[in-house]
């Protein structure tokens, strides 16, 4: 498993490209902006497209999928039917702008050569917030960050998610790397050490 991360748009959203090395397949997480330029590292690295994942609707996570779907037709796009026309202030509805999006839900799993990809739904910052784990790794959107959490104050927030939606990743068993939306890199037992809002929801009944 291989994990190069883009840090694209106006709002520096992290965009990482997953790839299964045995079978050169790829996944691109979060396509902030640039089609173009995650068109060429996919082909610096020799690697097919299978899937274009959003972690939640917001236009920041979202805005080169319509572009870079046009560029790889036969990957497959997805996100929560919760986020599906979009989240925010902005109109930009996936459901709109891809008319051939899949949606997943809580559990579903996605092959991609020799990795599975789990979907894990952590609602709160939007109603279709997930994150995605694939073995040691947990790419947490906008629900999780190195010492915070994402903003529970924006228009599709459902606030009173967001502790639960912690608490299930930080009950998660061992440790994983955690790939945020914005920011550095962290890991799970540091946030479980230090992050107030991973920690306040780790003592919710």
């Amino acid at each position: 498993m291989k994990i190069i991360s883009s840090v694209l748009g106006e709002l520096e959203t992290n965009c990482y490209l997953l790839l299964d090395e045995q079978s050169s397949l790829a996944a691109i997480i979060d396509p902030a902006d640039n089609a173009g330029q995650l068109s060429a590292l996919l082909a610096r690295e020799g690697a097919t497209l299978a899937y274009i994942l959003l972690t939640h609707g917001h236009r920041d996570h979202t805005l080169a999928a319509p572009t870079l779907h046009e560029l790889f037709p036969d990957a497959k796009v997805y996100i929560h039917p919760g986020d599906k026309r979009g989240a925010g202030i902005y109109h930009y509805p996936p459901c709109e702008l891809i008319p051939e999006i899949l949606y997943y839900e809580d559990g579903d799993t996605l092959p991609l050569g020799a990795l599975t990809i789990e979907v894990l739904h952590t609602p709160g910052h939007t109603a279709g917030s997930v994150t995605l784990r694939c073995e040691n790794a947990l790419f947490t959107g906008d629900t999780l960050f190195a010492g915070s959490c994402g903003r529970i104050d924006l228009p599709g927030a459902v606030p009173e998610q967001m502790l639960p939606s912690l608490r299930r990743l930080a009950l998660l068993s061992g440790d994983y790397a955690v790939y945020p939306g914005h920011m550095e890199e962290t890991t799970l037992s540091r946030e479980r050490r230090v992050n107030p809002f991973l920690r306040q929801a780790m003592t919710q009944a």
